[in-house]
């Protein structure tokens, strides 16, 4: 029975960990004017080894990365519970550019990220 419990828990953590790689959402839209500060909230759970990073460079003329923050959404009793990444950017001048982040698995290699969200960024 106990072996049974072991093989029940490693197939349920293989599949709670495997995802796509395409974006799981339609892009989203920020509209914002120059000067001022906006945010991307991203649900995510760092007791798992995944993780955000921001793909690629961001256009610097356009935004400039500031904070990123993680803020736990569930029970604190409940071990392995997620919560939210709270990424803070700086709109720098007008212009239009995009922010992708991506979410990686925990590896000492690079590699690429389990899934993407792209966020379209409008600076007036």
């Amino acid at each position: 029975m106990k072996r049974f419990w072991i093989i029940f828990l490693a197939v349920l953590m293989l599949t709670a960990c495997s995802s796509s790689v395409k974006p799981t959402n339609p892009q989203v839209k920020i509209e914002t004017s120059a000067g001022q500060e906006f945010k991307l909230v991203i649900d995510s759970n760092p007791t798992t080894g995944y993780h955000w990073e921001i793909v690629g460079d961001l256009d610097k003329s356009v935004v400039d990365f500031v904070s990123k923050d993680y803020k736990s959404t569930s029970d604190p009793t409940l071990v392995g519970g997620g919560g939210v990444d709270i990424w803070v950017f700086k709109a720098a001048g007008a212009g239009e550019t995009s922010i992708t982040l991506g979410y990686y698995p925990p590896s000492n290699e690079k590699t690429q990220p389990a899934k993407t969200e792209t966020f379209s960024v409008v600076v007036k």
